[in-house]
């Protein structure tokens, strides 16, 4: 079990780092449970303010709006699931198995027993597949990808990219392929649920091992001749 687990931030994320003080973790905490319960666009740190018993100006100390919150939450997901491939690929010497691995806790990273109280994972999932696009899909990506925003979601790719190279060092599409096989793990569990036709996956909820099998049959088909 993994005690008191914290990740470095971007300081551009926030005002003051919530992970630091104990209302900074209840905002975390009932801010995931807001935005899953309904949904960001009516989230409000007004709204969020009144279920954590506080007042809304608490909330701006802490970050400058809710797209920075936003921000903050899928980057700690993002975090999280490179911090579980990192740990569980160290002491596998074949790429190809570290890959599968890699795909399986992109997949079960919601089901990992972490002692972070503040942080429910499988909420948090939940999150990153309605509303995590809403963080990099604005019309400021641009300026708040110079500012390093997105370094966590890179930091991610660039290393599942590194294990394809590693299996087939002329592989050209290494990072797209990469980054697809993360999106597809949350895209298609969302088009599951919302918009059955655009999946072949038969189930919802999503059957982990199909989901599993699919990724691994669009990776291995793309890498067979390594």
């Amino acid at each position: 079990m993994i005690c008191g687990i914290k990740f470095e931030m971007n300081n551009s994320l926030f005002i003051r780092d919530p992970q630091d003080t104990d209302l900074g973790k209840k905002i975390l905490q009932y801010s995931i449970l807001l935005i899953d319960e309904i949904g960001f666009e009516a989230f409000t740190f007004k709204k969020l303010a009144h279920r954590i018993d506080s007042v809304e100006k608490s909330i701006y100390r802490y970050f400058e709006n809710k797209h920075y919150l936003l921000l903050f939450l899928t980057s700690w997901y993002w975090e999280w699931v490179y911090y579980l491939i990192n740990v569980n690929v160290k002491n596998i010497e074949d790429p190809r198995n570290r890959l599968q691995v890699a795909i399986k806790k992109m997949v079960h990273a919601t089901s990992e027993n972490v002692d972070t109280q503040y942080i429910n994972e499988n909420v948090l999932h939940k999150l990153v597949i309605n509303e995590s696009a809403k963080a990099y899909h604005t019309f400021h990506v641009d300026t708040e990808n110079q500012a390093g925003l997105f370094w966590s979601y890179k930091k991610l790719i660039i290393m599942i990219s590194e294990i394809i190279c590693e299996i087939d060092p002329d592989f050209p599409y290494a990072k797209s392929l990469a980054s697809n096989l993360f999106e597809m793990s949350n895209t298609q569990i969302y088009f599951a649920q919302h918009l059955p036709r655009l999946t072949s996956l038969h189930s919802d909820p999503v059957d982990d091992n199909e989901l599993i099998e699919m990724l691994s049959f669009f990776a291995e088909k793309l890498l067979r001749k390594a």
